[in-house]
């Protein structure tokens, strides 16, 4: 071929290379050092790409374990909303309790005053059921071996009738919201005579 035959190709890519300065132009030299420069690029946006990857996998694991305790926590705030105020109202139940406790049999019977007890039984009723509705629970305690996750001893009393360790007596009853403790039961415990 003659040099008149790659002229007006030769004039056509000068010519479309025009303005671009000559450190940017690809003169055909070194093809062999850059394809091997293209191949480590290419190495390193592949290593790039599976650590970003990688990157994205872990951020993913991570919201959704997010996810997963925000959700516990909003169960967890829903089932036990009341605890706060339940521990409140507990002190009115044992104050109804009392009260019932320490009314003599002769009160209780007077026709007079049957309808203020009978009154008062009824709302300490209506409490239970409450608690009830609301996952609230007594804790059973006398007969029982102690359990110092739900018993608070409060002291210890010789027993020949019960074995040691075993509760005698409740003081104050104790309460559990759903499976937590609300309050603990205070108790008499037994222990072996001396």
């Amino acid at each position: 071929m003659s040099d008149d035959s790659k002229r007006p190709h030769d004039e056509a890519v000068e010519k479309e290379l025009e303005g671009i300065p000559q450190e940017f132009r690809d003169d055909g030299e070194a093809d062999a050092e850059r394809g091997a420069g293209v191949e480590d690029a290419l190495a390193a946006l592949r290593a790039d790409l599976d650590a970003a990857k990688q990157e994205v996998l872990y951020a993913r694991a991570e919201t959704q374990n997010v996810r997963r305790r925000l959700e516990k926590d909003v169960q967890d705030a829903r089932a036990y909303a009341a605890t706060g105020f339940a521990r409140d109202i507990l002190s009115v139940s044992d104050n109804l309790s009392r009260a019932l406790d320490a009314l003599p049999k002769e009160v209780r019977e007077d026709d007079k005053l049957k309808g203020f007890v009978t009154g008062i039984e009824a709302t300490q009723r209506e409490v239970e059921k409450v608690f009830a509705q609301h996952g609230v629970t007594r804790i059973a305690s006398v007969g029982l071996p102690l359990d110092p996750n739900q018993h608070q001893a409060m002291m210890e009393v010789p027993s020949v009738d019960h074995e040691p360790g075993t509760v005698v007596s409740e003081l104050q009853s104790g309460y559990m919201i759903r499976d937590r403790l609300l309050r603990p039961a205070m108790v008499t415990v037994a222990k072996k005579p001396d």
